[in-house]
């Protein structure tokens, strides 16, 4: 049975950084992709980041509204990914929660929900302004 623990979430004042880690535990577990999303209250749940490894490169997603504030990092082989925050704001405030799926596919849809199989339980980031 595969699990996903995330740590790394708190409260911090804007302008801030945190680093979210993502650990996947599972014995046969070996991840294609693995990503961040985030649920502010009284909203939906919506992509933050994502990586997906390939025989070659290692492809980064980023929602725009983080693009050059948050880096996703991870390694496969662990089954961890992590995402650093820079500069944030109370608009990032939310329960992040990682993601990740096992399947290849011809084609991906990196955003979407369906796409992965696995889900944490989530990690609370607050920012204060």
């Amino acid at each position: 049975q595969v699990q996903l623990v995330e740590s790394g979430g708190g409260l911090v004042q804007a302008g801030d950084s945190l680093r979210l880690s993502c650990a996947a535990s599972g014995r046969t577990f070996s991840p294609s992709v693995m990503a961040w999303f985030r649920q502010a209250p009284g909203k939906e749940r919506e992509f933050v980041s994502g990586l997906r490894w390939s025989d070659g490169p290692t492809y980064k997603y980023y929602h725009m509204s983080v693009q050059g504030r948050f880096t996703i990092s991870g390694d496969d082989a662990k089954n961890t990914v992590y995402l650093q925050m820079n500069s944030l704001t109370p608009e990032d405030t939310a329960v992040y929660y990682c993601a990740a799926d096992q399947r290849y596919r011809t084609t991906w849809d990196m955003t979407a929900q369906s796409t992965y199989d696995y889900w944490g339980l989530g990690t609370q980031v607050t920012v204060s302004s």
